[in-house]
């Protein structure tokens, strides 16, 4: 894929869905550890960062996530890809909180198949789908390949995901497009959202389409004609080099 043609794809599924820059468990008030909002206006306290407790998935459950995102954004010559976002922690720290419990939708059945303007409709929440599914892979890997997933080569790994996405693949206990619909989804909120949520490390998704982060305003650009807008991005935390008032 070329240089533009690669940013292109990127920016799009930036502009084209704002949600990704800020997941919407993320606008909850307790911010799912029943404490309030983790920060106060004017104080010159960080907004909560995470911390090591907050993992949801297994060594070998993380092994495989991290797998399958560094194929659906992949790494290559011309620009960084989900391992290099650290896209896995930004996951695991969504499957661990409120968002992975579904503890702010509807989750009583009837469950019925819906349809694709209907939205996520798994019996499970999502935290649980991962769990599944991932077992589910797992086993499928190495029942038709003889290895697990993160062991195979990258042209198989793709071959499998594509077998998902196009439902050639089957689980027996969940659904297996249901789950690739949501990590394709997950992994873009990784990619894109501001790193005070795991992923995007080094504001380095933003940096790569040019997208300058979560400044105040941009009242100094507004008659710019089209030219870009050359500024180094800004994080919900401010940038390396500010000091913290």
């Amino acid at each position: 894929m070329s240089l533009q043609t690669r940013r292109r794809v990127l920016q799009f599924m930036l502009l084209g869905s704002t949600a990704f820059a800020a997941p919407r468990g993320l606008f909850a008030a307790e911010y799912g550890r029943g404490k309030g909002m983790p920060w106060s206006p004017l104080k010159g306290e960080t907004p909560y960062y995470g911390t090591n407790d907050d993992r949801f998935f297994s060594p070998a459950e993380r092994e495989t996530v991290a797998a399958i995102c560094a194929r659906l954004i992949p790494s290559d010559s011309d620009g960084p890809g989900a391992s290099e976002a650290d896209v896995v922690t930004f996951l695991d720290r969504q499957m661990a909180g409120f968002y992975g419990r579904g503890q702010h939708w509807y989750m009583q059945g009837p469950f019925g198949e819906g349809t694709a303007t209907q939205g996520y409709q798994s019996e499970h929440p999502p935290a649980m789908l991962y769990r599944l599914a991932l077992a589910e892979l797992d086993s499928y890997c190495r029942t038709e390949n003889g290895y697990p997933f993160v062991d195979l080569p990258a042209e198989t790994q793709d071959e499998i995901l594509t077998g998902l996405d196009e439902e050639t693949i089957e689980f027996k206990g969940v659904s297996a497009k249901a789950f690739f619909d949501l990590i394709l989804k997950n992994a873009v909120e990784g990619f894109f959202a501001d790193p005070i949520y795991g992923g995007n490390r080094d504001m380095i998704a933003w940096r790569y389409i040019g997208f300058p982060g979560t400044r105040y305003d941009y009242r100094d650009f507004v008659g710019h004609g089209g030219a870009a807008v050359r500024l180094e991005p800004v994080s919900l935390m401010g940038r390396p080099g500010w000091n913290r008032s």
